[in-house]
């Protein structure tokens, strides 16, 4: 008989890779007390709705990447496969829209449905950071400086580099859609069949497209800093001299994006090239649409979300 095997994309947490999963859950809770975050836990399924309200019907999440099911008293539910939406639905469900701002950390598996890679499952890990309530850009400030604080803790930070863009607010975001789908649509012929159904529904989702096809027409897209209303260059010069003060350096990247209609303002990525392909360790941006897309009070909020088994690779063994 054959020996059962763990389903593909999992894996077990055994010895040495267990106490670095555990050293990089630790270390980031310590640094989130010392910012004043407290630690919530939120169920690892939620309504169905929860994820496709927040996350669009016509995201890859959504559409090929979430464990949804029906239980068996009928009801859709799914495994998480982030937690932003989750922690903002237990904002509004334990009546905490009034006390306000919320600092919370979090730390726990989501689940996706993709191809298996080194650093990423299907069954993942993450730590993250929320502030909701606070609109003012040193709340940006804060929550970058939280992830930079528990990188350098790792032992990391000097192995990233924070890559930083502005996204505009609701204003420069309309005025920059009616530029980008004039864009677009002037190349219908070369986008894949899922941008040209997001170029009807929502076409700053374009933007996060990984096909190739896709990423040659938006490496000549038009960029959303050049359409920005005052207000929104302000906000973005606090982020930055806010930054420079406190001694966190970052790289401009202008083509850095968030897809969904909620994210506005800041959008930033610690990145790093030591495991092997450039990729995110730490991403997270301003979500002041978040809430009311839920149905809830429209309440800004800004976070990060960070993989737990790519930190892990990085920060290597804990200290004795």
């Amino acid at each position: 008989m054959t020996a059962l095997q763990p389903v593909r994309g999992t894996r077990d947490l055994i010895g040495e890779e267990f106490l670095r999963h555990r050293h990089v859950i630790e270390t980031a809770r310590r640094v989130a007390e010392l910012y004043g975050l407290s630690q919530w836990e939120t169920p690892v399924f939620e309504d169905t709705r929860v994820f496709s309200r927040t996350l669009g019907e016509t995201s890859d999440v959504v559409s090929k990447e979430m464990y949804s099911f029906t239980d068996r008293g009928g009801d859709s539910v799914t495994l998480r496969p982030e937690a932003t939406a989750g922690i903002c639905r237990a904002l509004v469900s334990n009546g905490l829209t009034q006390d306000l701002p919320q600092k919370v950390f979090y730390a726990g598996p989501m689940f996706r449905y993709e191809r298996p890679q080194k650093g990423r499952l299907r069954q993942f890990h993450q730590i993250g950071v929320e502030l909701i309530g606070a609109p003012e850009p040193e709340a940006d400030l804060e929550v970058i400086a939280v992830g930079a604080d528990i990188l350098q803790r790792l032992g990391v930070l000097g192995d990233t580099t924070l890559e930083l863009n502005t996204l505009g607010d609701r204003e420069s975001r309309r005025v920059y859609r009616d530029v980008l789908v004039s864009y677009l649509e002037g190349h219908r012929g070369r986008l894949s069949q899922d941008s040209l159904l997001r170029l009807e529904r929502n076409p700053m989702r374009i933007l996060d497209s990984k096909d190739e096809g896709d990423r040659a027409v938006i490496a000549e897209a038009p960029l959303l800093h050049e359409h920005l209303n005052q207000a929104s260059r302000d906000f973005f010069e606090r982020v930055q001299d806010g930054l420079a003060t406190l001694g966190i350096a970052f790289r401009l990247s202008p083509r850095l994006v968030r897809g969904l209609d909620y994210y506005t303002h800041t959008a930033f990525e610690f990145v790093t090239m030591a495991l092997g392909a450039q990729g995110a360790v730490m991403a997270g941006g301003r979500y002041d649409g978040l809430m009311k897309e839920m149905g809830g009070p429209d309440l800004p909020g800004v976070g990060w979300a960070a993989g737990i088994e790519r930190l892990a690779m990085l920060a290597g063994a804990p200290p004795a």
